[in-house]
């Protein structure tokens, strides 16, 4: 998404040590720069020596790509990847408690069930809802759910991985053949 030609999203992946400070460094390095952090996500990989970090800032491809290059001057960076310009996919895990009145229970479920998102707590007031996907999807539940009565959202923040190359894929089904 542009703004202006210099305020690009990006969403960035850094595999790092699994160690105490880390995470600290890599946010001191956007904070020191002035640069806002609008999600960050971080677990531990398969290998419990290391870590995920994914955030997703703004910033023109030259800032973008100074900050890359600083990141992989810090000690404990395994890799950076700037997925901006790849196919990636990218998903977010969002909770919703929303008003759930007698009178629009019904239309809950019907939206839950177009999202194909669950309903994890019910009470007579409230029901929390589960949905994972794409920000535009979680932007569109969002709107469709703010009439009824929104009480509380808990967002994960986004998660990535690069996509898979195809034609690797084709490679292996023409192998088979």
């Amino acid at each position: 998404m542009m703004d202006n030609g210099q305020n690009i999203k990006h969403t960035i992946s850094a595999l790092v040590d699994n160690e105490p400070g880390v995470l600290s460094r890599v946010t001191g390095l956007f904070s020191g720069r002035g640069f806002n952090i609008e999600s960050l996500c971080v677990a531990e990989t398969m290998d419990p020596q290391v870590s995920r970090i994914t955030l997703v800032t703004r910033g023109s491809e030259q800032i973008i790509e100074q900050i890359t290059k600083q990141l992989n001057k810090l000690i404990n960076i395994i890799k950076v990847i700037d997925f901006t310009n790849t196919e990636f996919v990218e998903r977010e895990m969002a909770l919703i408690k929303v008003r759930a009145e007698a009178s629009t229970r019904a239309e809950i479920l019907r939206i839950v069930d177009i999202f194909r998102c669950k309903i994890v707590d019910v009470s007579l007031q409230d029901y929390t809802i589960e949905v994972t996907g794409n920000e535009g999807k979680i932007t569109a539940l969002l709107a469709l759910l703010s009439h009824l009565g929104i009480k509380e959202i808990a967002r994960t923040g986004a998660i990535a991985l690069g996509r898979s190359k195809k034609e690797g894929t084709l490679k292996r089904e023409a192998a088979k053949e």
